[in-house]
């Protein structure tokens, strides 16, 4: 029986590892995923990759619906992502609570990771927080940018150097091995982003993409969302 091909944005990542056994079980399929960023996996979305359940931001799959690329009555929201800081796993959680003491501690760090900020929702958004705080001339030689934010999340755990700090959504913070959450962003410069799954009107097996999205949304998987981050 042929696998699930399921894009997605990073987020979902820890959420839909989560299930995968369970779908197994029950649709009888292996799911076969692609993370990464949200502007790229809308990309490969469009560019004709193989696709049953496709992952995004509630405003680009209502992108998608209005374009008729996936079943209108098929998107269900996962919930809200949040952005927070990281640090290597043992190391000092410096104060991010307010924009003075983010501020303090990017200008303190090392080296700070973080994803594409063209194509990543948390990477566009930590540019534009940087400009917001004045800082992003004074930090431009410590940036280290990924094309996703597991990525991004990877390095900073396997960095050798002290004193580095890490920004992506929260799920990929708690997915990573080797990284701490110290905190989301202050409400000030908050990114809250709901990431919502649908059916690819291309699928040719939309029965088990519903499955598999209904395994996520459902009322008894919101444990399971909770833990990965999901609000």
């Amino acid at each position: 029986m042929s696998s699930l091909h399921l894009l997605s944005g990073g987020a979902a990542q820890g959420l839909v590892s989560q299930v995968q056994s369970r779908f197994y079980s029950e649709a009888g399929r292996a799911i076969e995923a692609a993370y990464g960023a949200v502007g790229l996996m809308r990309d490969k979305f469009l560019a004709g990759n193989p696709c049953d359940v496709i992952i995004l931001t509630q405003a680009q799959i209502d992108d998608l619906t209005h374009a008729g690329l996936v079943l209108s009555d098929s998107a269900r929201p996962l919930g809200i992502v949040k952005t927070g800081v990281a640090v290597k796993t043992g190391e000092a959680h410096p104060r991010v609570d307010s924009p003075e003491a983010l501020k303090a501690a990017l200008l303190a760090a090392t080296g700070i990771y973080f994803p594409d900020s063209v194509k990543s929702t948390a990477g566009i958004h930590f540019m534009s927080l940087l400009k917001k705080l004045g800082i992003d001339a004074q930090v431009a030689s410590r940036l280290r940018t990924f094309p996703n934010g597991a990525t991004a999340m990877r390095e900073l755990a396997q960095a050798r150097q002290t004193g580095l700090i890490g920004c992506t959504q929260v799920t990929e913070i708690l997915f990573a091995p080797g990284v701490d959450l110290v905190a989301r962003l202050p409400a000030e410069l908050e990114l809250a982003t709901v990431y919502t799954a649908a059916v690819c009107t291309q699928s040719e097996q939309p029965q088990a993409a519903t499955m598999l999205i209904d395994l996520l949304a459902s009322p008894q998987a919101l444990p399971l969302r909770r833990s990965a981050g999901f609000e």
